[in-house]
């Protein structure tokens, strides 16, 4: 029997990074926010801070330390699957992106809550 291979997602510009607090706008566990751990951009899927938990049976292994049971862990879930919530208005929004000068005639984009305009990138 031949084991089914994971088609990796068409590559989407990724515009969440690890730190920023999400919220899961469909599936499961629809309505939790959480912090961003991994971001994985070949496969376009996120790790969520407490959401989409899974069961993972473990078995011992003395040489690396590593005690038997049952573990509970994060799933990676789908981008298209949550949204950034602002830090300004409290709510999960859309990311706009405004272009800024800095010295020497440079550029930056920082990303920008579409709702109150108030900036997502920490710096």
């Amino acid at each position: 029997m031949a084991v089914a291979q994971k088609r990796p997602a068409p590559p989407a510009r990724i515009e969440l990074k690890k730190e920023d607090t999400v919220k899961v706008i469909s599936g499961r566990d629809k309505g939790k926010t959480g912090r961003v751990l991994r971001v994985d951009h070949e496969l376009g899927r996120i790790l969520v801070e407490h959401v989409s938990m899974v069961k993972r049976h473990t078995r011992p292994n003395p040489g690396r330390q590593i005690k038997g049971g049952i573990a509970e862990r994060e799933s990676p879930i789908a981008v298209s699957n949550v949204l950034i919530v602002c830090p300004g208005c409290n709510k999960a929004v859309r990311i706009a992106h405004h272009v800024d000068q800095v010295a020497g005639g440079r550029t930056r984009r920082t990303r920008v809550c579409r709702k109150c305009g108030a900036t997502l990138d920490k710096k």
